[in-house]
């Protein structure tokens, strides 16, 4: 391996080569995990049409989606500590691929749930958590790393923020069928750059898969995920409308909502999980997560950190595409042209991500990043008005994108860097999970209160933004109390985020 590939901090032109030519298929990897999370939204009713569905029913296929690859993305880490980072990653997109293809062709609601819901989500729970463990690997010093993560980090913003605007243009130029054509030829495409990918072989003996403890996991992770969407159509503590089981009202409209009883089970099911592993620990087992993971102050603080940022992306991208498409009467094209300063302002802190490590501390970064994005949410409703110009969006949109663009990066940083070596295959995975937990919510709790404020005066877009505003002021309580840790040697001048024991147990490679 290069010194580029290593983290080294003056890397020759083929050094920098070598380091892009692994970390590219990660890129495009996650750019278009990210963009099929977020570009059917603007074709469901067009999809609902041509496959003999209802609008209903493609909700539920995206929901289902989510749910997978939420549910999956901690057992499907651990699988990188069993098959290898490299064969998981180029298995998750072999299943991703097929996916995609049996989507491409579905003529009904079965073949689109199978495709894209199920094979695509546990592709995703497969490919994305390598992405993060092989940057955190093959590159030691914070610059270094923290320049990777931005790629990466943007490509996740890009996918997301660009998935409207790109599904809506090919559903109008060509077809639905198209945006998952995208997906086929980049998957491909990623597939033969991925070749070329050096990695360890997985260490002997290998460690045998906790299928209980996947089991416990994913399901509580699935019901919690999935409590939290449908808080959109009950609402969060009073249900708006009757919820039934085979027919028989079990709770009536007006009653406790139902969502506490999907998050009731998740919650007992997790808690089960963690005995479930504390015992399994005490008998001298490995389990899917060890239970110090938990145990690490930077680490928690840096997933706190990484939840509300995608909590608060996902959210106001939400409010404001709803308030473009319904106060605005935009289209899908529209309103994926109008979220561009966004898309830009992430692009260009992720750039960025390199040097500004080099010159501050990723905790200051975090900081930074959570008030530059509060900043810019405050001034949307302060300039946009129901008859504004497009130049209103711009300052506030931009300003978020900067802001989420630098402490998406860092987060990440923060949290895998937390950790040695051996332990990136389990934080990976919580990573994930956490950030995906967070997308969910933030589309879930931006959701419910446009429904709830939905009456004359309610004013629901300010209210949401609002209310998102105050969760990104949570989301800098907590990066303020990111403790500081002693200047790597390798790079950065502030604080490192790899605590010394984690040091002290990697070895360079």
């Amino acid at each position: 391996m290069t010194a580029a590939v290593s983290g080294g901090a003056a890397a020759p032109a083929a050094g920098r080569t070598s380091a892009w030519s692994l970390v590219l298929p990660l890129v495009l990897a996650q750019f278009i995990a990210s963009y099929a999370g977020t570009n059917m939204n603007v074709a469901i009713s067009t999809i609902a049409d041509d496959i003999g569905t209802t609008v209903a029913g493609m909700q539920t296929t995206i929901t289902l989606f989510t749910l997978t690859m939420a549910a999956l993305m901690i057992p499907g880490s651990k699988l990188t500590d069993i098959l290898g980072r490299k064969v998981c990653f180029l298995a998750g997109l072999t299943v991703y691929g097929v996916g995609a293809v049996i989507a491409l062709l579905a003529q009904g609601l079965t073949a689109m749930v199978v495709g894209y819901s199920v094979l695509e989500g546990v592709g995703s729970a497969l490919l994305i958590p390598p992405i993060y463990i092989l940057i955190t690997v093959k590159f030691r010093d914070t610059k270094s790393r923290a320049k990777y993560f931005g790629a990466v980090s943007g490509a996740a913003g890009l996918g997301a923020a660009a998935g409207p605007l790109i599904g809506g243009l090919l559903t109008s130029a060509v077809s639905w069928r198209a945006a998952f054509g995208l997906q086929v030829l980049v998957v491909a495409v990623v597939a033969v750059l991925a070749l070329r990918i050096t990695d360890e072989r997985p260490a002997s003996p290998r460690p045998r898969f906790d299928v209980v403890g996947a089991v416990l996991s994913a399901a509580g992770l699935f019901f919690v995920v999935l409590g939290i969407l449908r808080s959109s159509t009950y609402g969060w503590f009073v249900s708006r409308k009757d919820f039934t089981v085979g027919g028989t009202v079990v709770i009536p409209k007006g009653g406790v909502s139902p969502i506490w009883l999907y998050i009731g089970v998740g919650a007992i099911l997790l808690a089960a999980f963690v005995l479930y592993v504390r015992r399994r620990e005490r008998r001298g087992r490995e389990p899917l997560v060890p239970l110090r993971l938990f145990r690490n102050r930077t680490s928690n603080l840096g997933l706190v950190t990484q939840n509300v940022q995608w909590l608060t992306m996902q959210g106001s991208f939400f409010v404001i595409s709803v308030f473009l498409q319904q106060v605005r009467h935009y289209d899908a094209i529209r309103t994926g042209l109008m979220l561009t300063p966004a898309t830009i302002g992430i692009l260009l802190a992720s750039a960025a991500a390199g040097r500004l490590a080099q010159r501050r501390s990723q905790r200051f970064l975090i900081r930074i990043g959570f008030t530059v994005t509060t900043v810019g949410m405050i001034l949307l409703p302060v300039f946009v008005r129901d008859d504004s110009g497009v130049l209103s969006f711009i300052p506030g949109l931009l300003l978020m994108g900067l802001g989420i663009g630098v402490m998406l990066t860092s987060s990440v940083n923060v949290v895998q860097s937390a950790f040695p070596e051996p332990d990136q295959g389990e934080i990976s995975g919580l990573s994930r999970s956490v950030s995906n937990l967070g997308s969910s919510m933030g589309t879930a709790f931006a959701g419910s209160i446009l429904v709830a404020a939905a009456v004359p005066g309610g004013r629901p877009f300010l209210l949401s933004l609002v209310a998102l505003a105050v969760i990104a002021a949570l989301g800098l309580v907590a990066a303020l109390l990111l403790p500081r840790q002693p200047a790597p040697a390798g790079g950065g001048t502030s604080d490192q985020t790899t605590p010394r024991s984690a040091r002290s147990s990697t070895a360079p490679t």
